[in-house]
């Protein structure tokens, strides 16, 4: 920050600062440029609150205690969401319990259940008659080429988890034929102590494992932080079970054996050792890190990657999957979410065009007087919240 020499020389370092700070309030460009900068405490540039006068603090400090105090209210706020989240799921559960029917082959729609004009059925209303009747004819004989399902819909969610990129990594060759007896998955929420939900995915009787239903249960914080309350953005999942798959012997896909050779020392015979270690495969989503009970102990790297990682697609399937599963089942939500993706992409990138074009008028102003260039600061990704999507996705 420029100051005037003749001044700055018969002043000691207390009177510049009081002189900066008053300039501060003078000069709209560094004020602006202080407010756009990376915050970082008192380190900040150009000083960060330190430089602002005593009065102009104490308000700041008035504020940031005015926050705070309406912290709790947002944290109640949300509670209550979840409450009315809960409310509503129960008036959406008969037409999941519908759609879970109709899937699994229990009930057969009939004429007015289907009456629904698909995307090939709504062009043809602006086709003239003529050619409409050309049209159909020709789909009912393609369809009496068509051997029809014995009943439901087959590999319904099996075709979603292949559909939706965050599952289809997950999910392995030898996962396939035990994903083609997932029936249905459905979300139990949990009102309080801890808040949270309870994904269960329904399978048909196979020679994989007795269980019939498997679960995956997520646990929600909505308390802020005591310790940096700002943070606090809603519902935050923080840790989360999965349950024991009672596999058939010989079926279970997690585990895989490898054989090692290994040569005894003195005599130099080699003997082969099998050993069992982790496989990859979507079953392993049912046995996820511990997360220790003290939520001040630190995680390692990895272990911290997993968790958000599985935090994302609980999250994911809970929030889009279970309540659109039709429309992911056809690649139509996923459609929707690639233009959406794209939208974001191109108005990044118009940002970034900006940003790039103010970067280089900063760089010129900055050489001419004779000032460094500023580093962008990069933000780490939080955990995911509440009502967040998933990056991708975005994977909350």
């Amino acid at each position: 920050m420029a100051t005037d020499p003749e001044h700055t020389e018969e002043m000691g370092e207390g009177d510049e600062e009081i002189v900066t700070s008053s300039q501060l309030l003078r000069r709209p460009d560094l004020l602006a440029a202080l407010q756009a900068a990376p915050f970082k405490g008192p380190l900040a540039p150009f000083g960060g609150i330190r430089v602002l006068p005593p009065n102009v603090k104490r308000r700041v400090k008035a504020l940031k205690k005015i926050q705070l105090e309406a912290t709790p209210l947002e944290a109640k706020f949300y509670e209550e969401v979840h409450a009315l989240e809960i409310k509503y799921h129960q008036l959406y559960l008969p037409f999941y319990e519908k759609r879970s029917e109709i899937v699994s082959g229990k009930h057969e729609p009939n004429a007015d259940e289907c009456d629904f004009p698909s995307d090939d059925e709504k062009d043809e209303l602006a086709d003239e008659l003529q050619t409409k009747v050309k049209i159909e004819d020709a789909a009912k004989e393609n369809e009496s080429e068509m051997p029809d399902a014995e009943s439901g819909i087959p590999e319904f969610w099996l075709t979603i988890f292949k559909n939706v990129a965050l599952l289809n990594e997950m999910v392995q060759p030898h996962d396939e034929p035990i994903l083609k007896h997932l029936q249905d998955i459905k979300v139990e929420f949990l009102k309080a102590d801890p808040m949270g939900f309870i994904l269960e995915f329904h399978f048909s009787p196979n020679e994989y494992f007795t269980n019939t239903v498997l679960t995956k249960t997520y646990h929600m914080s909505c308390v802020p932080d005591e310790a940096n309350p700002f943070s606090f953005e809603g519902p935050e999942i923080f840790k989360c079970f999965g349950c024991k798959i009672d596999w058939n012997k010989g079926k279970n896909v997690t585990v895989k054996t490898v054989k090692k050779r290994q040569k005894h020392k003195i005599s130099g015979c080699s003997r082969a050792l099998a050993k069992t270690v982790q496989n990859d495969s979507f079953f392993n989503f049912f046995n996820p890190p511990q997360v220790p009970d003290d939520q001040e102990a630190e995680l390692d790297s990895e272990t911290q990657e997993l968790l958000t990682s599985d935090f994302e697609i609980g999250h994911y399937i809970r929030e889009r999957i279970v309540p659109r599963a039709v429309l992911f089942y056809t690649g139509e939500a996923l459609e929707e979410e690639e233009d959406d993706f794209d939208e974001d992409e191109e108005d990044e990138e118009a940002e970034e065009e900006e940003d790039d074009e103010e970067e280089e008028d900063d760089e010129i102003e900055e050489v001419g007087r004779g000032g460094g260039g500023g580093k962008k600061q990069l933000r780490a990704k939080k955990p995911l919240k509440n009502g967040q999507q998933p990056s991708e996705c975005n994977q909350q």
